[in-house]
């Protein structure tokens, strides 16, 4: 049986994926923006508005937000920026 993922709460972060919001024009002059970083483990933390009751109503059949989970959303412009520093495996 395969064991759940656990985020390594020790893990700090190592490098933003992509260009900051503030670069995107997506800040809009605030110092809270959305954001995507690598942690040093290798995951990968997102800052992005939470939206989890939002959607809960229309997700897919096979897909489950859990109690220790959110739903955020980043703007497009942010992860076509961060596609260049995200390996293939």
């Amino acid at each position: 049986m395969v064991s759940r993922w656990k985020a390594d709460r020790a893990a700090t972060f190592a490098r933003r994926l992509g260009r900051s919001a503030t670069e995107l024009g997506e800040s809009g002059g605030t110092t809270t923006c959305p954001d995507i970083w690598e942690l040093s483990n290798g995951d990968v933390a997102v800052i992005g508005r939470d939206l989890t009751a939002n959607y809960a109503g229309q997700l897919p059949p096979d897909v489950v937000v859990g109690d220790d989970e959110r739903l955020v959303v980043i703007p497009r412009s942010m992860i076509i920026a961060a596609k260049s520093d995200i390996p293939d495996a």
